[in-house]
């Protein structure tokens, strides 16, 4: 059995750092113009300032309140107008759809018409059929979008009442 010695490995030397000054080599000259006085803050001065302090927090945490609460009502008012825009364009896609079916219904018909006066009468029928048509698609319509504006500016004038009311009590 042979014994093996390891030889020490050499502890890496450690660079001898000089010390250096902790500050800069110079000093900036001592001005008496820059010189602050030594003054005792009167009490009065100093209670002002804190109730200054204490007024601006107040109004801050209103402001924020405010803000958030405008935050809100904002994204509710897109979200509502979202919606009611979306369903408003599926009610104009099925009229539309209702329309074309009418209107390839009404050409087949008119197709397998055997006279004229046949004919005449399925366009007369076909074209007030389309006319009540018309008017309930634009009746439901109108009274869907009143109801939509009704819905997105609900919210806003009750925000804008609440607010005056809260500038009258002020």
């Amino acid at each position: 059995m042979t014994d093996t010695t390891t030889a020490a490995k050499a502890a890496p030397k450690t660079r001898s750092t000089k010390t250096s000054k902790s500050g800069p080599d110079f000093a900036f000259p001592n001005f008496e113009a820059f010189a602050m006085p030594k003054m005792e803050i009167p009490s009065a001065f100093r209670e002002a300032t804190e109730k200054s302090i204490e007024q601006a927090r107040d109004t801050y945490a209103k402001v924020k309140t405010a803000a958030e609460d405008a935050t809100d009502l904002m994204e509710d008012t897109f979200e509502t107008s979202r919606q009611g825009i979306v369903e408003f364009n599926h009610k104009a896609v099925d009229a539309a759809k209702a329309n074309a079916d009418a209107a390839f219904s009404f050409m087949k018909d008119l197709m397998a018409a055997k006279s004229l006066a046949e004919a005449i009468e399925l366009q007369s029928t076909y074209t007030r059929q389309q006319f009540d048509t018309l008017s309930t698609q634009t009746k439901d319509m109108q009274e869907f979008a009143t109801k939509l504006s009704t819905d997105v500016t609900a919210p806003v004038k009750e925000a804008v009442e609440k607010t005056f009311k809260g500038m009258k009590a002020a």
